[in-house]
């Protein structure tokens, strides 16, 4: 695994720990579906019940490919060596990733502007510096909007533990 890569793991890792308790369980995928939800209020009901499904698929597989002792949570050393396994999570992985750029694209005109992307970002966890060396890095048209093919795809390179120099990596990136 590429040092990118690592690095994009432990930050997953404190960011699926929503409640902050060091562990990854079904509560910390509610909390954050909820937060998610409510960043995106003015997505319609096939966007929300896509992102909730997402979100429930996305806790059900790493329960059942990752929690190694059946204790219903999820230690970093559980998550660390297999959450970038294509094989394993990638029909996970490109599900969330079509859900959540599709929850920033409301008026489903293909386009996903910097304050819902910013939104959405801030409810997952991500810090607002770095969001927005994020959205800087996919190239924003000059009405600053990204397309929601770039925001998937963007999604999907973050969890390839092959890639390096993309523009996920502006989400580990150290800012003042």
């Amino acid at each position: 695994m590429r040092t990118e890569a690592a690095k994009r793991v432990e930050l997953v890792f404190s960011l699926f720990d929503a409640n902050g308790n060091g562990v990854i369980d079904s509560s910390d995928f509610d909390l954050m579906t909820g937060r998610v939800l409510e960043a995106a209020a003015a997505s319609d009901d096939g966007a929300k019940t896509a992102i909730r499904a997402a979100f429930r698929r996305y806790w059900t597989t790493l329960a059942t490919e990752l929690d190694a002792n059946g204790d219903g949570v999820i230690t970093v050393e559980e998550f660390r060596p297999f959450v970038l396994d294509p094989e394993r999570f990638g029909p996970t992985i490109a599900e969330f990733a079509e859900a959540l750029a599709a929850l920033g694209d409301p008026d489903k005109d293909g386009l996903i502007e910097r304050p819902l992307f910013e939104s959405l970002m801030t409810a997952i966890g991500f810090e607002k510096a770095n969001i927005h060396a994020l959205f800087d890095a996919f190239g924003p048209d000059a009405e600053d909007r990204i397309t929601v093919a770039t925001w998937a795809a963007g999604i999907e390179d973050y969890y390839a533990p092959d890639m390096a120099g993309i523009p996920g990596d502006e989400l580990v990136a150290a800012r003042a």
